[in-house]
C-alpha cells in the first residue's frame, strides 16, 4: 500500500537578507511540521521537485532535509523518499504542549438563543451490531450488488444537468416513484408535486417547525415519544404539551393544547410502544385539528413492515382538509448511510417549505436520488420489502418463543402489529436501566422507555429490536437478558 503524498503549496515567510536560504526552507517546513499542516507520515516531494517550485537549488533543499533528519523530524534514504516522520522527537512534544497553553483564553462566545437551546442528537456508532439493537434494518441482507450497479450505471451516464442540481423538491422521477408507492402501499392520496425530498424525517421536522413555530408556540407530542422531534421543536423555543398513549394510540389533546398549531404522531406504529392508532381515534384526531385549525405531522417511520391485522390507511390519506404533513424515511428502511427521505405537504404550503429548503440546503444529493428512483423503479425496492418482512416476522417469532421459555416472570413481551423493535414489561419490580446496565455487561443492547418519556413511567419496561440479528443472535440475547435479570432479582 503505498503512502500518501503530501500536497506541498507552502506559503514561506519572507526571507531576511542575512539568513541563508537553507536555513530559511529549514524554519518553514519546522514550523509546518509544529503546526499540523505537514502530517506524520506523509511523504514529501523529491528534492529536485521542490527545489525547482520554489526556485532554489537543489543543494539548499538537500541540506534543510538533512537537518531535518538529524533532529528527527524527517526519515528516509536516497531512493525509498522522504517522510514526515510518525513517532517525533520528544522535544516536539514539549514545543506543542507549550504552544497550547500559552494561548490566550478566548472570552465566552456571544451566541444564539437557539445555540442556547439546541441539544445533541444520538447518532448510531460503527460497532458490531448485537441484540437488541432497535430501529436498524438487517443491513447483511441488503442487496448491495444491486445497489453498485445501478450506482455505477448511473455514474457512467452522469450529465451536466446533473452535475449542476436539480429542483429544490426534488429529482422529479423520484418524487413520480414515491407518489406511486405511497399511494398504493400507504394508503395516501398525493401527486409528485407535493412530494419533497428530504435528509430524512429530522430535517423534515426542522423545515415544519421553522416555518410554524415561534418561540413559546405549543406542540402536542405522545407521551412518551420521539425524543428527536422534541428536541428539533425545543430548539426552536416551542413548548412541548405531553399527550397520553392508551391501546388506540394518541388521546386527543386537552384544554392544554387550545393554542396548538401542531401536534406529533406516529400513528402507524407509535413510537416506541409499538400501539397502532384505531381507525375512530384517527377520525377524531383530524376532526380536532380541523376545528383547532392545527397540523399534524404524520411520521410513517417503519409501517413498511407489518406482519399482523390489515394495513389502516395513513392519516394523510383519510385527511380531506389538508391538515396532514406525511413523512417518511429511506434510511429506517434500507440502510442508515442513505440520508433520503420524504415530506408530503397540503398543497398550501409547498411554495413556503420549497423557500426555506433553498436556504437551508438547496436540495438533496440529486445522484442519491438517481440511484434510489432506479432502485424503486425497476421493482427491486419492492422486493426488498417482501424479502425483509419475511425475514423479520421469522425473526419477531423466535424472539417470542424464546422470551416466553426464558423471560417468564422476568418480561413480558407486548404484542407488535408492525416495526424493527417490540416492546417488553418488567416484571417483580426490575428498574429498567439497573437492566440496561446488567444487560450490557453480558453484551445485550436494551434502552429503557423511560428514556423517552418527560415525565414518570406507570410501568417499566424496555425497548427491543429484532430486526437487525439472526435468530442465533436473538437466542444468545434472551439467554443473556433473563441471566441479567435474574440477577437484578
Amino acid at each position: 500500500m503505498s503512502r500518501r503524498i503530501t500536497s506541498f503549496n507552502l506559503l514561506l515567510p519572507a526571507r531576511k537578507a542575512a539568513t541563508p536560504a537553507f536555513r530559511w526552507l529549514y524554519s518553514a517546513l519546522r514550523a509546518d511540521i509544529l503546526e499540523g499542516r505537514l502530517r506524520p507520515g506523509s511523504r514529501l516531494p523529491a528534492t529536485r521537485d521542490l527545489a525547482a517550485q520554489y526556485g532554489l537549488s537543489r543543494g539548499t533543499v538537500v541540506s534543510a532535509f538533512d537537518e531535518l533528519k538529524a533532529e528527527g523530524y524527517l526519515h528516509g534514504s536516497r531512493g525509498s523518499g522522504t517522510y514526515i516522520s510518525s513517532v517525533l522527537p520528544e522535544h516536539l512534544l514539549q514545543v506543542q504542549a507549550s504552544q497550547r497553553f500559552s494561548v490566550r483564553k478566548q472570552p465566552p462566545r456571544r451566541l444564539s438563543d437557539y445555540a442556547a437551546r439546541v441539544q445533541p442528537f444520538s447518532n448510531l456508532e460503527s460497532r458490531p451490531t448485537r441484540a437488541f439493537r432497535a430501529n436498524l434494518p438487517a443491513l447483511d441482507l441488503f442487496p448491495t450488488k444491486i445497489w453498485t450497479r445501478i450506482a455505477e450505471r448511473r455514474l457512467r451516464h452522469l450529465s451536466i444537468p446533473q452535475l449542476l442540481g436539480c429542483d429544490t423538491l426534488g429529482y422529479l422521477p423520484l418524487r413520480e416513484a414515491v407518489a406511486d408507492y405511497l399511494n398504493t402501499s400507504r394508503g395516501t392520496h398525493c401527486k409528485a408535486e407535493q412530494v419533497m425530498i428530504v435528509s430524512g424525517t429530522q430535517e423534515a421536522l426542522d423545515l415544519t417547525a421553522r416555518l410554524l413555530l415561534n418561540p413559546g408556540d405549543p406542540v402536542c407530542m405522545e407521551e412518551p415519544g420521539y425524543p428527536g422531534a422534541a428536541l428539533a421543536f425545543e430548539a426552536l423555543g416551542a413548548k412541548i404539551c405531553a399527550v397520553p398513549v392508551d391501546g388506540e394510540g394518541m388521546a386527543l389533546p386537552g384544554a392544554q393544547a387550545r393554542r396548538a398549531k401542531l401536534v406529533y404522531a406516529t400513528p402507524g406504529h407509535q413510537f416506541p410502544l409499538g400501539t397502532t392508532m384505531s381507525l375512530a381515534r384517527r377520525l377524531q384526531l383530524l376532526e380536532w385539528a380541523r376545528r383547532s385549525c392545527a397540523l399534524i405531522f404524520e411520521d410513517d417511520y417503519d409501517s413498511e413492515f407489518r406482519y399482523t391485522g390489515r394495513p389502516i390507511p395513513a392519516l394523510q390519506g383519510l385527511d380531506q382538509q389538508g391538515s396532514v404533513l406525511f413523512a417518511g424515511s429511506f434510511s429506517k428502511v434500507l440502510f442508515p448511510s442513505l440520508r433520503l427521505g420524504y415530506l408530503v405537504l397540503p398543497p398550501d404550503l409547498i411554495e413556503h417549505f420549497a423557500a426555506a429548503k433553498t436556504v437551508l440546503n438547496r436540495h438533496a444529493p440529486p445522484f442519491e436520488q438517481t440511484v434510489l428512483c432506479d432502485f424503486i423503479v425497476e421493482g427491486h425496492f419492492a422486493r426488498h420489502l417482501r424479502r425483509m418482512r419475511e425475514v423479520y416476522a421469522e425473526r419477531l417469532s423466535v424472539l417470542t418463543e424464546h422470551a416466553r421459555q426464558k423471560l417468564k416472570g422476568l418480561l413480558e413481551l407486548s404484542s407488535v402489529e408492525a416495526g424493527l423493535q417490540t416492546v417488553g414489561w418488567l416484571q417483580q419490580g426490575i428498574d429498567s436501566r439497573a437492566a440496561r446496565r446488567a444487560a450490557a455487561a453480558r453484551k445485550v443492547e436494551v434502552m429503557p422507555l423511560r428514556f423517552y418519556s418527560r415525565g414518570p413511567m406507570q410501568r417499566e419496561g424496555l425497548q427491543l429490536g429484532f430486526a437487525a440479528v439472526n435468530a442465533q443472535e436473538i437466542k444468545r440475547g434472551v439467554h443473556q437478558l433473563a441471566a441479567a435479570l435474574e440477577e437484578l432479582c
